[in-house]
């Protein structure tokens, strides 16, 4: 992976989980990284680390459902850093609840976060891009049930499914000015936020671990490498695309045959 010295990125949700390993490795590229999120401690330990890694980080406290305060932070990225490069939109709300149960409130409050977010900050970002005349990446973060669908979360793979049609949209549009749009798609990822939401049982873990081929969650380092990638030049030909790292999961399950499992001990 190249040097991504000199250039700076918003990266949201970035006190936790994916974002925070995002954060970490654009600022070990050479980066300069912003970090939004609503809970002001875990953006500032993640500026600690960053800053003790020997990089530079920022935080800014903000909701990206409030199109003002994402505008006060891309400002302050700009204040802070003279630019702003790109954007990682890993800000997201999930739980799982039967389509029945799920209230208004629920509703709204994932789609805004997750769709209306990621709107309200790429538009603060490529509005700046467009006006200076520069070219710039953007990532966001989906998850495969964005298309395939998933019973229990419905609100989240509608918003999702409206990012990946907002990302393609855009990478057309906005080709013309140089911006490159594009989403990655975890898996199960082991992280904290991710583990009590959707796992929260060793028999709930273990059933999501059966459903991946590959028979491991994948790591935030992971996810955040291949963020890293889609930012950068080695990218550059690369735009409107969805890069799928989740083990296999979201592939075709066996339906017929004997199931390769018994298959396998049958050959120890």
């Amino acid at each position: 992976m190249e040097s991504l010295a000199g250039h700076a990125y918003l990266v949201t949700g970035g006190g936790t989980g994916i974002g925070a390993s995002v954060a970490l490795r654009l600022a070990e590229l050479g980066a300069s990284v912003a970090v939004l999120g609503r809970r002001k401690e875990p953006l500032d330990a993640l500026v600690v680390e960053v800053e003790r890694r020997g990089g530079q980080a920022l935080a800014h406290p903000a909701d990206v459902r409030d199109p003002a305060a994402v505008e006060a932070a891309v400002e302050a990225i700009e204040a802070r850093f003279g630019k702003v490069d790109g954007l990682v939109n890993n800000a997201a709300g999930n739980f799982v609840a039967p389509a029945e149960n799920l209230s208004a409130n629920g509703w709204r409050a994932v789609v805004d976060i997750v769709l209306n977010g990621a709107w309200n900050c790429t538009s603060a970002v490529a509005r700046r891009l467009i006006r200076d005349g520069r070219p710039g990446a953007v990532v966001n973060v989906v998850a495969t049930y964005a298309w395939t669908g998933h019973p229990g979360t419905v609100h989240s793979a509608a918003a999702k499914a409206g990012v990946v049609s907002m990302t393609k949209t855009l990478a057309v549009e906005w080709a013309r000015y140089g911006i490159r749009l594009n989403c990655v798609a975890p898996g199960p990822t082991e992280t904290e936020g991710a583990g009590a939401a959707l796992w929260g049982s060793p028999e709930e873990r273990e059933r999501v671990l059966s459903s991946v081929p590959l028979r491991r969650f994948a790591s935030a380092e992971e996810i955040a490498g291949l963020t890293a990638l889609l930012l950068s030049d080695r990218a550059s030909y690369i735009t409107g695309a969805t890069l799928t790292a989740d083990g296999g999961q979201s592939l075709g399950r066996q339906i017929y045959g004997t199931p390769v499992e018994e298959l396998a001990e049958s050959r120890s």
